[in-house]
């Protein structure tokens, strides 16, 4: 009977296997697809690979289910396969190992690939159900890998601990030589997967074999667990829609050496890797017996005094603050689409004269080119001495760029911020344009708080803490307001300190919106918007996402033309105005076509009206 997993690595070494994408993608199956289909629709070609490996070497062999989860798979529609797709490839693996490979059960860590909320009870039952098929199957091991979060790994082995004597390797992926991207110090993050059940912990993915040797020397062997690593080949170069790693099998046989000479007992590869590179883990592994002690060098990290850089002048309250006290108001005025940005200036001046808090700046609204928001934003604050408040739409920046502009607007000390999502690209003036996407509004305010803790978005310590002010959008435009109330409550559960809403045209509608929101715990600056004509009444209302005008004040609009329908949008704005500082404090006018002469008198006359109240 062949020696079970656990007892065998403690007097042996494990060499593991190479990508499985790698290969199906130099086979010609396109980068993108289901390559977990290919256990039921092309079993052959996933047998074969298996096969391949093992002949270079490998006495494990993971299943090809790291991506065989309902979450996953229902981006192909295949959510009602999990089953049969994980079955087929434990099948798969079994005929190619024969008696003398180990097979282990690949489980992929979901959050770090798919960018929205899943809940604790999702992910359990994504999760469980994955790993009851592949244990029911019949497998060696389970692979829990390529997870960015300590806690989202705790929780897949927390699901496979029913299942008693069933040997658990869990694999995080770092950026940061010496961090989780999750903020925790790695010997500390093992501890806690060996604590919490894993046998064998270590790290896969993301980096070649020099950032993970950093990363694991400094790792003791004598906490219980035992090491794992399985990186990439190196980093890819990206030509002709391919990804070409060239790191060397020799290299790699090489690094596999240093990283047994660390006490590492399961060493594979992962992206890039291929039979070629197991075989030189092989050979440079042939003989060898687990090393169980070595002597650990402490982390090296420069020691500075923190510093912690606050925006603008100390004196100056945020807007959450100043709203609290007293009436504040917020006025949008648009970038401009060409390269003429005075008569942007020269608004912000006269807005500023008549008496607005802050400017606002959307973020390449409606999908339309803009000049940067950030550009004018700088101009904004040094020449006209008013506070910038700018949008950041998750559509047009990756994660990198999106640090990248935040890490900018600090240093700019730009500290105020509204995210919105963004509307899609295709329905901008360039519509071939991708939309990115990257995170929701409501992961990327959770990500800016983690800026304001000194924490980047990978996880790594920053030097410094940003003191960023984060605005939520809210859109009461809805058939149901209930509904939007509570994705409301998970923006501001989430970090933001208030609210913009969406231009509101109806008196009515505002009682609604501050009966449905009087319990919240930030506060709300409610949108107004003056019309201009007849024509942009109609516009809005049947063509802008989010914005609703009412029958009568469409049809008070109707008939007037130029200053008598702009006379006409002015004093419904007013009578608006008035309605929303019967129950907030927050206003939030937004200019027409920049005619900031509207939204300036507007301006006044709320301040005239809180004076004489």
């Amino acid at each position: 009977m062949k020696q079970g997993l656990l007892d065998y690595i403690q007097g042996n070494l494990l060499i593991g296997d190479g990508a499985m994408g790698t290969l199906l993608y130099s086979q010609g199956i396109p980068i993108g697809s289901c390559v977990e289909w290919l256990n039921l629709k092309n079993p052959e070609m996933i047998r074969d690979i298996h096969l391949s490996y093992r002949r270079a070497g490998a006495n494990l062999i993971e299943t090809n289910t790291y991506g065989a989860n309902a979450e996953k798979l229902s981006k192909f529609g295949l959510q009602d396969k999990v089953d049969e797709i994980n079955r087929a490839a434990v099948m798969i693996a079994r005929e190619a190992a024969g008696n003398d490979t180990f097979v282990v059960g690949a489980v992929g860590g979901i959050m770090g690939e798919i960018k929205k909320d899943i809940n604790r009870k999702k992910l359990e039952m994504v999760y469980g159900q994955q790993i009851d098929s592949l244990v029911a199957a019949g497998i060696d091991g389970l692979m829990l890998e390529t997870f960015c979060s300590v806690d989202e790994a705790l929780l897949a082995i927390s699901l496979a601990r029913k299942y008693q004597d069933l040997p658990i390797v869990c694999q995080l992926t770092v950026q940061d030589i010496h961090r989780t991207q999750d903020g925790y110090l790695l010997e500390d993050a093992f501890l806690q997967l060996y604590h919490a059940g894993a046998h064998i912990v270590g790290l896969n993915c993301y980096n070649g074999p020099a950032n993970l040797i950093r990363s694991l020397e400094t790792i003791p062997l004598d906490k219980g667990f035992i090491l794992s690593a399985y990186p990439n080949a190196g980093i890819p170069s990206y030509e002709d829609g391919k990804y070409i790693y060239s790191p060397s099998p020799d290299y790699f046989g090489w690094a596999a050496k240093t990283l047994y000479e660390l006490g590492v007992r399961i060493i594979g590869g992962c992206c890039g890797t291929t039979p070629e590179h197991i075989a030189a883990v092989s050979a440079a592994l042939k003989g060898k017996t687990p090393i169980t002690k070595r002597a650990v060098s402490g982390i090296e990290e420069k020691q500075e005094k923190e510093t912690i850089h606050i925006s603008g002048p100390p004196q100056q309250k945020t807007l959450p603050e100043l709203v609290r006290e007293k009436t504040t108001i917020i006025v949008e005025l648009d970038p401009p689409r060409d390269l003429d940005y005075l008569p942007f200036l020269e608004g912000a001046k006269a807005l500023k004269e008549a008496g607005a808090d802050a400017i606002t700046l959307a973020d390449n609204s409606l999908a339309i080119t803009r000049m940067s928001n950030m550009a004018l934003g700088r101009l904004v604050k040094e020449q006209e001495g008013i506070r910038p408040l700018l949008h950041l739409t998750c559509r047009d920046r990756n994660l990198i760029g999106q640090q990248a502009h935040l890490m900018g607007l600090y240093a700019l000390g730009i500290d105020h911020v509204l995210v919105i999502t963004g509307d899609p690209s295709r329905y901008g003036d360039l519509p071939g344009a991708s939309s990115v996407y990257d995170v929701s509004s409501i992961e990327m305010i959770r990500m800016i708080k983690k800026l304001n803790q000194g924490i980047s978005f990978s996880g790594r310590p920053l030097k410094n803490r940003s003191s960023f002010t984060v605005g939520a959008a809210f859109n009461p435009n809805t058939r149901h307001l209930q509904k939007a109330v509570e994705r409301l409550e998970k923006k501001i559960e989430a970090g933001a300190d208030f609210i913009m809403t969406q231009p509101l045209f109806c008196r009515e509608q505002i009682e609604q919106v501050a009966k449905a929101t009087q319990h919240l715990s930030v506060p709300i600056f409610v949108g107004i918007m003056p019309l201009t004509n007849h024509r942009n009444a109609e516009f809005l209302h049947n063509e802008v996402p989010g914005i609703r005008i009412p029958d009568d004040v469409r049809a008070r609009m109707n008939g007037y033309k130029g200053e008598d329908a702009r006379k006409q949008g002015m004093e419904i704005a007013k009578e608006l105005a008035d309605k929303v500082l019967e129950y907030f404090q927050g206003i939030y006018l937004i200019t027409p076509f920049m005619r900031y002469e509207m939204t300036t008198e507007l301006t006044r006359y709320v301040r005239n009206r809180n004076s004489l109240s």
